[in-house]
């Protein structure tokens, strides 16, 4: 198993994304660190996956296409785009992501990817919060949209309902 972190939007929504991901083990929800400048906290998520299902590269995909990557934002902000790495050899998967996304969206990705400091987890009622009531408007108006967009395009990988 190995571990890659994700932040770029509410970390309820990225939670729901990861979790309907064949391969991924476990999703952490809470706040990351990196080192300076981006050394505030962000919302964000710690993905453990199974790399002989789900590859970092799949992951990164997923991850950059379900929030606004091309929206720029401060390396400091609650809700800054990124890629926490826990290893150095994951560094260059997370940028070649980036890159494809840019070349193929002609716009500039402002996802930055960063070394993994810290994470302090979110409150409990808020762990596992798709999981627990799907229903609820949050969910519905902001999360399924992106559950919807995983089944489409990455259906190979996307558990069942």
């Amino acid at each position: 198993m190995a571990k890659i972190g994700f932040g770029g939007s509410c970390h309820w929504c990225t939670e729901g994304v990861f979790q309907v991901l064949r391969g991924v083990g476990q999703v952490e929800q809470g706040f990351l660190q990196s080192k300076a400048p981006a050394d505030t906290w962000a919302e964000g998520v710690i993905v453990t996956f199974d790399p002989s299902v789900i590859d970092l590269r799949t992951l990164s995909e997923v991850h950059l296409r379900t929030h606004s990557a091309t929206r720029a934002r401060s390396p400091q902000s609650k809700y800054r785009s990124a890629i926490y790495v826990f290893e150095e050899c994951q560094r260059h998967e997370a940028e070649q992501a980036i890159a494809r996304l840019g070349e193929e969206s002609s716009e500039t990705v402002h996802t930055l990817v960063l070394s993994f400091a810290g994470i302090k987890a979110s409150d409990a009622r808020y762990q596992n919060y798709y999981r627990t009531d799907p229903s609820r408007p949050f969910c519905r108006r902001y999360i399924d949209p992106k559950l919807a967009y995983i089944r489409q395009h990455y259906s190979k990988f996307a558990l069942p309902r």
